[in-house]
């Protein structure tokens, strides 16, 4: 197979921004020598183009080459529930999306659905995902093919609920633990494919249904975890009066063995003090979705607090309370929830959570978010003179730093100058479709 050089203005995290200046690589004229889907060699542009004449070289100076963008916690069915006005949370659950996951039921609808979900999540530079399926297997199913197809490490899991939705998205705790056992036996391992247990939340699930869900985790300790913890006020007052016997929301799922360093907890708001130290204890995942959180009125996400006592972070859209399905357009209202918290968020912080930080929030660090020799070539390419404003505004950028800001503010999908998944160009393919 023909090698592919690629060149451009090279950015890779190695360390939090946060914690040391010795964070990351920067190459003015750098290239990525692409051998097999993987990252063979990154270095001086000039000198790896002269010692690897036979690669099939692809040019995008003067934009800016990343490692493609990971999104920790989004829900597959729900890319036609996005900008659907309701209340609050449980009043868009059941008015919007319970419904819109019930068309799942149809294979055709799931296949349809799927590849316009990848292609999305494609053209807005994201090349990873962890994706809530329905409660259909058949969602999983043609998520994983579709993500198969086009090579992409994809993580996700039907949801488990028996209670408290529409019947047509209710299994029972025996009918979930086996169709995720099945799905597990399926897709799991399977390429770049990683299956997720996933719970959806302790208001939608009985306790017997969590007991299947830590029995699956029991029997498969290498997989993931997802759900939801504390998103919400009137949320978290339901399912305090339907576990009456638990400390707090985070006890719900540590009773039944789903909490650790492989659990993703979407949202994370309203923690306890009790719960910050346990999840720091444990290792647990808080899953920041600030798009989502601001649109329904949740609350603002404590960044800095949860870094402070240990607990690792993610960063995520939450299609589809979430309102945009850009990473860029996430960052920048992460931003504004900092600023509304009176925390700092700085432009290189901002990329490394999008990147390397949620790699290490997933437990993939070793394979995806930066451009280390041997990861896999996912990438992003981004251009910060997209569009007539951002033009304007970048003749005045005077560094690296600026320039982050400025694509993180008024950048979206069409910022997103081409993703390569394991060394292939997406999103021009796509569009030439």
């Amino acid at each position: 197979m023909t090698d592919t050089l690629i060149r451009g203005r090279l950015l890779s995290f190695h360390a939090d921004p946060e914690e040391t200046e010795d964070s990351h690589r920067y190459l003015e004229d750098g290239a990525l020598l692409i051998r097999d889907g993987r990252i063979a060699a990154m270095g001086d542009g000039p000198t790896l183009a002269r010692d690897n004449p036979q690669a099939r070289q692809i040019d995008h100076r003067p934009h800016l080459v990343l490692p493609g963008f990971i999104d920790p916690h989004i829900h597959f069915p729900q890319g036609q529930v996005v900008a659907s006005y309701a209340a609050q949370l449980l009043d868009w659950l059941n008015d919007y999306t319970f419904p819109a996951e019930a068309a799942f039921a149809d294979p055709a609808h799931a296949a349809r659905m799927a590849g316009a979900f990848l292609d999305l999540l494609l053209g807005h530079g994201t090349t990873t995902a962890c994706a809530f399926g329905s409660v259909h297997p058949g969602s999983i199913d043609a998520l994983f093919a579709q993500a198969e197809a086009r090579g992409m490490a994809m993580l996700g899991g039907k949801v488990m609920m028996d209670r408290n939705a529409l019947p047509e998205v209710q299994d029972t705790a025996q009918s979930s633990y086996d169709d995720s056992l099945a799905l597990i036996a399926r897709w799991a391992g399977r390429g770049r494919l990683t299956y997720a247990i996933t719970p959806r939340f302790a208001i939608t699930s009985t306790p017997a249904q969590l007991e299947a869900a830590g029995a699956l985790a029991a029997e498969f300790p290498d997989l993931p975890i997802q759900t939801h913890l504390n998103e919400n006020r009137d949320e978290i007052d339901l399912t305090s009066s339907m576990y009456p016997n638990a400390r707090d929301y985070l006890d719900i799922y540590e009773r039944f063995g789903l909490i650790g360093p492989r659990s993703l907890m979407g949202h994370a708001i309203h923690l306890t003090p009790r719960e910050i130290a346990r999840m720091a204890e444990t290792g647990t995942r808080a899953i920041h979705c600030p798009t989502s959180n601001l649109f329904l009125g949740s609350g603002l996400f404590d960044r800095e607090g949860l870094r402070a006592a240990g607990v690792v972070t993610g960063v995520a859209t939450d299609i589809g309370g979430g309102t945009s399905w850009s990473m860029l357009r996430t960052l920048d209202e992460a931003y504004k929830v900092s600023q509304m918290r009176r925390q700092r968020m700085t432009p290189l912080a901002s990329f490394h959570w999008a990147t390397r930080g949620n790699a290490l929030a997933l437990g993939m660090a070793d394979r995806i978010g930066t451009l280390e020799v041997g990861t896999d070539a996912d990438l992003v390419v981004l251009d910060a003179r997209a569009t007539p404003a951002m033009r304007m505004r970048a003749e005045t950028i005077r560094s690296l730093s600026e320039e982050l800001f400025l694509i993180q503010t008024l950048g979206d999908d069409r910022a997103v100058a081409e993703t390569y998944v394991a060394g292939k160009p997406m999103k021009s393919q796509a569009a030439a479709l």
